[in-house]
């Protein structure tokens, strides 16, 4: 991505991450997408505050060369949370393919896109949107794992609790 995509982004970077939070937060219920809007505070709203901080922290990446391991952090904060919630995985996910549209919406029909090579780095651009969602998906998977794994676990404690208590089972603790 080429210094003139960079410079025109980052240009924009508050109207971008303004527009990339609403429409993650669009996401929810009405009334938790306007709770999320509203508040941003880390203590009164931590949800919108995880949101906005990963965002902030994803963009920069994308703009200034993504390293994986920091890139992770960021979209870790937000998967967690998404993961748990009732979301599809593909709803849960789907935050990131808004920043393809929301920043071709702020580029507008300027000369920008017109500009020779242009074409290449909004190719670039998106392709680094794409590993994001790459690295999201493994994210999101192992979070599933866990959330199942503990499932299990709790469920096979539960019946051995049951059939202790049922005297079916009696310990042997010699």
């Amino acid at each position: 991505m080429d210094m003139d995509l960079k410079n025109q982004l980052m240009a924009r970077k508050s109207a971008i991450l303004k527009k990339w939070f609403d429409a993650v937060a669009e996401t929810y219920p009405d009334n938790t997408s306007s709770f999320l809007k509203k508040q941003k505070a880390q203590f009164t709203n931590p949800v919108g505050y995880t949101l906005s901080e990963g965002l902030e922290g994803l963009f920069d990446a994308l703009l200034k060369g993504m390293i994986p391991d920091t890139v992770k952090v960021f979209l870790d904060s937000i998967i967690r949370i998404r993961a748990i919630q009732d979301f599809t995985p593909s709803e849960s996910l789907s935050f990131i393919f808004l920043l393809k549209k929301i920043a071709r919406q702020e580029l507008g029909n300027e000369e920008v896109l017109q500009q020779p090579g242009m074409n290449d780095e909004l190719t670039a651009f998106d392709s680094s949107i794409d590993e994001l969602a790459l690295y999201s998906f493994d994210i999101y998977m192992n979070c599933r794992e866990k959330i199942y794994e503990l499932k299990a676990n709790e469920a096979r404690n539960m019946t051995f609790r049951l059939l202790q208590q049922a005297k079916l089972i009696v310990d042997n603790q010699d």
